[in-house]
């Protein structure tokens, strides 16, 4: 074998060997349910506004167009459709992804805890 190849081949299998190593794992949405917690102090997953709006089907709604809320002027305006990367910005800095806004959070600082809250989010049809 050449030095070249075995050269390439010993890459491989170190690049290999990272890569099952790694301890990725994929949105969960039952600790997403757990980390709802927090959030159901003001928001339901039943289609009722409290405090805040129903997060029931926020995904793929309007910003600031479910009915029975009154939404801040910054919400309404904001032309933002929920997916997972604008709740991901929104969960992390609200303030900053949408300025004016009026829920009293300070964010999710936590990229796993978001990932797995939007996972959850997803899943309330």
């Amino acid at each position: 074998m050449s030095n070249e190849r075995a050269w390439i081949m010993r890459s491989a299998g170190a690049l290999l060997a990272v890569f099952a190593a790694c301890t990725c794992r994929a949105q969960d949405a039952s600790a997403g349910k757990a980390v709802f917690a927090q959030c159901s102090v003001c928001h339901s997953v039943d289609g009722s506004s409290s405090v805040g709006p129903s997060l029931k089907g926020i995904v793929g709604r309007k910003a600031g167009s479910a009915t029975g809320f009154r939404y801040s002027r910054g919400m309404r305006n904001s032309n933002l459709v929920w997916d997972a990367a604008t709740l991901d910005r929104y969960l992390a800095d609200p303030q900053g992804a949408i300025p004016g806004n009026l829920m009293p959070f300070a964010g999710l600082a936590d990229k796993r805890a978001r990932a797995d809250l939007i996972a959850y989010l997803a899943s309330l049809k």
